[in-house]
């Protein structure tokens, strides 16, 4: 058992979270953080209990959310946890109130800034970050468009996240279902796969079109990713692309919270939980994941709360 020290806090891991950055950072190459080394804990998302602290913002009992990794108790500083208000599911913390919902916040409303009337559409749109997406946009007043694999997922977004329109990636010509999808052309599009998929949405660009870059997942397995863009495609439809993380926002996350729970609570985002038990099974939801197995965010649950 770990021992806190000074200014640290010990907690006991209740949730713990699978996302497609823990690919990339299993990999060596250059990225924006330090790879997990062979041997050390997998860094990840998770919410847990404070057993100990040493610092008077946390006592025991305290439910956190913080960067406390695959394990089922994990010592941390104590200014790197959030406290979880009451009154809520403590995985949320982990999804549409945590990292995956202020993705889809910022990367929507500060890299896409989306207009009334605009189209939006968005790859991996059943995802943790694409169904908030999609439901963020229609509050903005936008025709959202959803991209996803099988016809469940399909469903889900047009039946469940309340999306305009739908396509079945695996089961449609994407190209021929955007075109159909989206007459008047993309003024928005949340990219989260990358690959073919993207190139079939570029070639529908309005101009001065967004694209907001969260994700590529359909390129993290390659040993050589394969660009699908063409930069001079910025210059015919006078667009912008931007990468962005959500980690850069980290000071105004006390402004979008409030805003992603009134939503939620009032109806206006839905959210769905794909539950696998026990650490010893993260591995394998992190590669259902990874497949697109899951239906809604992919958790593990480490210990019962």
């Amino acid at each position: 058992m770990p021992e806190p020290g000074p200014g640290e806090v010990l907690v006991r891991v209740l949730w713990t979270s699978v996302d497609p950055y823990q690919r990339g950072r299993m990999s060596t190459a250059r990225s924006y953080a330090k790879p997990v080394e062979v041997g050390e804990v997998m860094t990840a998302q998770s919410v847990g209990e404070v057993v100990e602290s040493n610092d008077p913002r946390f006592e025991s009992g305290d439910l956190v959310v913080g960067a406390l990794g695959w394990q089922e108790y994990a010592v941390a500083r104590a200014g790197t946890l959030r406290k979880l208000p009451n009154g809520m599911p403590p995985q949320m913390a982990l999804h549409v109130l945590g990292t995956n919902g202020l993705t889809a916040y910022f990367g929507l409303f500060d890299v896409g800034q989306p207009r009334p009337g605009d189209t939006v559409v968005v790859s991996g749109a059943a995802g943790a970050v694409g169904q908030v997406v999609g439901q963020l946009a229609t509050i903005a007043g936008c025709r959202a468009v959803g991209i996803a694999g099988g016809p469940e997922k399909k469903a889900d977004l047009l039946n469940f996240y309340g999306y305009d329109a739908a396509i079945d990636y695996k089961g449609e010509d994407v190209g021929a279902a955007l075109k159909e999808a989206c007459p008047d052309g993309v003024d928005v599009y949340f990219d989260n796969v990358g690959g073919v998929i993207s190139a079939a949405v570029y070639a529908r660009l309005n101009v001065g079109a967004r694209i907001a870059v969260c994700g590529q997942v359909s390129q993290y397995n390659l040993e050589r990713p394969e660009p699908t863009f063409h930069p001079g495609l910025l210059v015919v439809y006078r667009a912008r692309m931007e990468g962005f993380l959500i980690y850069d926002y980290s000071h105004r996350f006390g402004e979008a919270i409030p805003r992603l729970a009134a939503w939620v609570a009032e109806g206006r985002i839905r959210y769905k939980e794909d539950v696998v038990d026990g650490i010893e099974h993260a591995p394998e939801a992190f590669l259902r994941m990874l497949r697109g197995e899951n239906q809604g965010k992919q958790l593990v649950r480490v210990a019962a709360s």
